[in-house]
């Protein structure tokens, strides 16, 4: 196994938190590989890069030969995280967990050694539980600590629902490092008291305490918020190549690094070699900018389509071209015509009308070649147009009428 100082370096790299330094040095120096617990509850069946945070510093302690548990939450998915909520969530249906859970199970494998990675369920552990099992682990927490927590502090001041169930979420994550008896558990910034709770639960129940590392919430494209589907600044990961590329372009250069440190596979030496070459001016950041765009589309799509994906970049953008390969699509419809609104949404070029009424306001939509304006614009049956939207999504729209 790799010294010390130096898992030290690629474990902190990027992290938040680390909860206890000191206990990890002693960790380590025992000299065995580390049973390392990351849990995903599988609330939605895609990633998006935030969520890979994680799975890459998994990566990281895997490369370091210490062993993997990375653990989806189908039972406690069942019950809904209540971490950042103001209200109590919909739990999922098992059938719904499930499914979910197989399409993580996919995509992580695009990141992490499938040969060295132990996919693992704490319905296998929790759902074994007995009543008596269920009352002595509440027993382990009193109301007033739970009461600490942030949001449920929130909610009680509120007068806002909390169930006695949503108590027991941050007692079930413990309990599965109980469990698996877990060296260290990984998470992100806002699972703090869950992660915690962890390192309590191990020591009344006679473990040695796990290391608590956070993670930072990764930005969006818009470089404020953090990444989420339903702000639309995502980056998803089973995305097509192109798109994935062009959004990477499109993020700022402050962004970029932060980007690079979190997501990137070049080794810190390296990292630091890219911060002093923008600095000093012998990289340039649009250079800087393609090769991590090119990184990820790799780690997602193979190195060919990352490739593809910068030269159809350039074309677009630098010679302002049209993509070899453009996707058609075929609209059918009663009438003689129809709306570009319409047409947007139906031919899924957009995810609601309003999304395709806003980007029309901003200049966004072209048919043809020539940007449209109006909103009620329309278009005619037995046509095919191509439509472009935004900067990198194209499509050749073909409108046939129901009845003929």
């Amino acid at each position: 196994m790799t010294d010390i100082q130096t898992q030290l370096s690629v474990i902190k790299r990027g992290a938040a938190e680390l909860i206890l330094e000191d206990e990890l040095i002693k960790k380590l120096k025992a000299g065995k590989p580390l049973r390392i617990k990351a849990g995903f509850d599988p609330t939605a069946p895609d990633l998006h890069l935030g969520h890979t945070v994680l799975i890459h510093k998994l990566k990281q302690f895997q490369d370091l030969g210490h062993e993997l548990f990375f653990l989806i939450g189908d039972f406690t998915g069942m019950i809904g995280d209540p971490t950042g909520r103001s209200e109590t969530r919909k739990p999922l249906t098992r059938e719904e967990a499930l499914k979910n859970a197989e399409t993580y199970k996919q995509q992580i494998f695009k990141i992490l050694n499938p040969e060295k990675t132990q996919i693992v369920f704490n319905s296998q552990w929790l759902a074994a539980m007995n009543v008596i099992d269920v009352v002595k682990l509440g027993a382990m927490q009193t109301v007033a600590r739970m009461l600490e927590r942030e949001d449920f502090k929130k909610r009680f001041n509120n007068h806002q629902d909390i169930t006695i169930l949503e108590f027991y979420y941050p007692l079930f994550q413990a309990y599965d490092s109980v469990y698996l008896k877990a060296d260290v558990e990984l998470g992100g910034t806002d699972q703090l008291f869950n992660l915690l709770m962890g390192r309590t639960l191990q020591k009344k129940m006679g473990q040695e305490p796990q290391v608590v590392i956070t993670m930072p919430l990764l930005e969006g494209t818009d470089g404020v918020q953090k990444m989420s589907k339903s702000l639309g600044n995502y980056i998803g990961i089973t995305e097509p190549s192109g798109e994935i590329f062009g959004k990477l372009m499109s993020i700022s250069d402050e962004l970029m690094m932060r980007y690079y440190e979190l997501l990137s596979s070049l080794s810190n030496a390296e990292l630091e070699e890219l911060r002093n070459g923008l600095k000093n001016g012998t990289v340039h950041p649009k250079e800087a900018k393609t090769n991590l765009a090119r990184e990820i589309v790799a780690r997602f799509h193979g190195g060919d389509a990352a490739i593809k994906a910068a030269s159809e970049f350039d074309k677009v953008f630098k010679s302002k071209g049209i993509p070899d390969n453009i996707e058609e699509k075929i609209v059918t419809i009663p009438t003689k015509d129809i709306g570009v609104i319409d047409l947007l949404k139906n031919s899924s070029l957009t995810p609601s009308t309003s999304e395709a009424r806003r980007l029309i306001h901003q200049g966004g939509v072209s048919i043809d070649g020539e940007k449209v304006s109006d909103i009620n614009y329309k278009l005619t049956v037995n046509r095919s147009y191509l439509l472009q939207v935004g900067k990198r999504k194209f499509a050749k729209v073909s409108i046939k009428n129901s009845g003929l």
